[in-house]
């Protein structure tokens, strides 16, 4: 039943996924428990996320615990298509890299066709399809889970409406997942895809960082530790996730060390460029006639509309790939921009971008996996709604993740307890 470019890669999946697998010792604890109690016996999972490696182990995970696991990729261009060949052994996977945006919307379709219990989503586009073309389905779901802040926005708008039928986890919120995924691992992933493409020293050029959320901090602090000069664009925006406004990101990014400005005044200065915003656009026409000779432009956004390419190619009179992932538009006004992965996230886009580090996933996606099981147990009691992490779970992650480095945290003494709950002072 499954869909995918080549059967004949599975050996080499089965290799990268046994090496993830090794590196991943908090997912390895949750597999076990999993494969003893079962707690998502009986149940479907519909999954739209990247397929590699790393997402490969946590399916693995789900699937040990009794779930029926059907997966597609959440993005045309971040299939390990070795992986997905091995995957294709154990469960269902419609996923090959390279797809054309039809046949990435049939692969979410034939997902669907599972009945899926659970969803578990990266970018929001699998419960979406639910809502709006088959929603006599979603009486069957229970609940979702979504990974990326960018999904996390959309769920909000349709929670917003009215028009969200069933609950979903912010998998995203979760403090772990900040820490892990969107600063830690961004941080590392996007710089190793941008190097990769281009084989170019970061040191000494000057590097825009557009947005200064959990992403664009990683990022910029991974940027400064390799000799660039950081420049931090915000916008002066309502309250984000975490309840900072643009104001408040704009000065963080300027107490981290970071050059603070306007994209108007960042265009002619910046030799790579970096969205990291969830927005749309924010690198646009009027930027692109004032930068730079063969500037370099990629995007770690979810969705490939940070960065106005429809805009860029009706400026361009020719354009050329140069390199794998990387394409010269050559502008009208005889200038050159360099694209990384059309426009899409770079970190994942093959054959350059790999994701994040496997540890880093480890704790991420450890997230994920007791969330499914959250709400395999509860999510019939929950009310449509979006829902954080729950704290204990969020902890719980933290936790094995010391405890898997063999860092066990001091207990507070029974007296250091009471003195930090007591009024009195002095006591």
């Amino acid at each position: 039943m499954s869909k995918i470019k080549d059967k004949a890669l599975a050996e080499d999946g089965r290799r990268a996924l046994g090496w993830a697998s090794e590196n991943m010792p908090i997912l390895a604890s949750i597999r076990e428990r999993f494969e003893e109690e079962k707690p998502l016996t009986g149940l479907s999972l519909g999954v739209a996320m990247h397929v590699e490696q790393k997402t490969g182990v946590l399916l693995q995970t789900l699937q040990s615990g009794g779930a029926d696991v059907s997966v597609s990729s959440c993005n045309p261009l971040t299939t390990d298509d070795a992986v997905a060949a091995a995957l294709s052994e154990e469960m269902d996977v419609f996923a090959w890299s390279g797809q054309t945006n039809k046949e990435y919307y049939s692969c979410l379709e034939s997902v669907l066709r599972s009945a899926p219990n659970i969803t578990v989503d990266d970018g929001g586009d699998l419960i979406f399809l639910l809502h709006s073309k088959y929603p006599a389905m979603l009486n069957e779901v229970i609940g979702g889970c979504e990974e990326t802040t960018t999904g996390v926005i959309r769920l909000k708008a349709m929670s917003g409406e009215g028009e969200l039928k069933v609950p979903v986890i912010a998998v995203n919120n979760a403090y772990s997942k900040y820490l892990f995924d969107n600063r830690y691992g961004t941080g590392q992933s996007v710089i190793d895809a941008i190097a990769s493409a281009t084989n170019m020293l970061i040191a000494g050029k000057t590097v825009v960082v557009v947005g200064y959320g959990w992403v664009g901090r990683g990022i910029a602090m991974r940027l400064r530790g390799m000799g660039a000069r950081v420049v931090v664009v915000e916008t002066a925006a309502s309250l984000n996730q975490q309840g900072q406004s643009g104001y408040h990101r704009g000065l963080e990014a300027l107490y981290d060390g970071n050059w603070v400005m306007s994209m108007e005044e960042a265009a002619p200065i910046g030799d790579i460029f970096i969205t990291a915003t969830g927005n749309k656009h924010v690198i646009s026409k009027h930027h692109y006639k004032e930068m730079k000779e063969n500037v370099i432009l990629a995007n770690a956004g979810h969705f490939n509309n940070e960065i106005d390419v429809e805009s860029l190619q009706e400026m361009s009179k020719n354009s050329k790939e140069i390199m794998p992932n990387l394409v010269r538009y050559r502008l009208k006004n005889g200038k050159s921009v360099m694209l990384l992965s059309e426009g899409r996230l770079v970190n994942l886009a093959r054959p350059t971008g790999h994701g994040h580090p496997i540890e880093i996933m480890d704790g991420s996606f450890a997230v994920q996996g007791l969330c499914v099981e959250y709400l395999a147990k509860s999510g019939k009691e929950l009310e449509s709604q979006i829902y954080d992490v729950p704290s204990e779970l969020d902890e719980e992650v933290a936790r094995l993740a010391l405890d898997s480095q063999g860092i066990f945290l001091q207990k507070p003494t029974p007296q250091q307890v009471e003195y930090a709950t007591t009024w009195e002072e002095g006591t």
